[in-house]
């Protein structure tokens, strides 16, 4: 989607290629990664790659930028995407970890949540996170969301394996 979520303290906006020295500071640093579904960055360009392949007019994709308004700073990315199949939105984020404790991860997803909430049904939201991941977790209260069931999932590469519990939030 190409527009601009504006919340109290954010800009949220589409990740462009030009972004990518901003992302590689979360995506190349081990903290944030730990429990990441991709693996650890180690080379800029890897993620300008990753940034010039996303499809920025997938009306079922909003992940966006997380832009701080008081300094301009990129700073992480999140944002819901729209499974047909199951009619639910997963939610996914990653921030850099001097931001962590701030409450901006919940302020710009129900930011992103209340603007597609206003051009496409939300029957339901759900998150899957890292059972260790308490961070994660508190996130997903604060958006409403509840434990429905322990799962597990993997890294892309296959290097980490994760026991995880999946949250959810119904709307109807």
């Amino acid at each position: 989607m190409r527009v601009t979520v504006e919340t109290e303290r954010l800009i949220l906006r589409p990740l462009v290629p030009e972004d990518y020295e901003a992302a590689f500071k979360w995506c190349c640093d081990p903290k944030v990664n730990t429990y990441m579904i991709y693996p650890l960055y180690t080379k800029a360009e890897d993620v300008k790659a990753w940034l010039e392949s996303r499809d920025l007019d997938d009306p079922d994709n909003y992940d966006f930028g997380f832009v701080l308004k008081e300094t301009g700073e990129l700073i992480g990315s999140g944002g819901f995407v729209y499974d047909p199949e199951k009619d639910v939105w997963t939610v996914g984020y990653n921030v850099r970890a001097d931001q962590w404790g701030k409450g901006l991860v919940p302020e710009a997803m129900q930011g992103l949540l209340d603007f597609i909430g206003k051009t496409r049904k939300v029957n339901a939201i759900e998150g899957i996170f890292a059972k260790e991941n308490h961070k994660s977790q508190r996130v997903m209260e604060k958006l409403g969301m509840h434990y429905v069931c322990d799962t597990e999932y993997d890294k892309f590469d296959g290097s980490a394996h994760y026991e995880a519990k999946l949250f959810r939030r119904d709307f109807t």
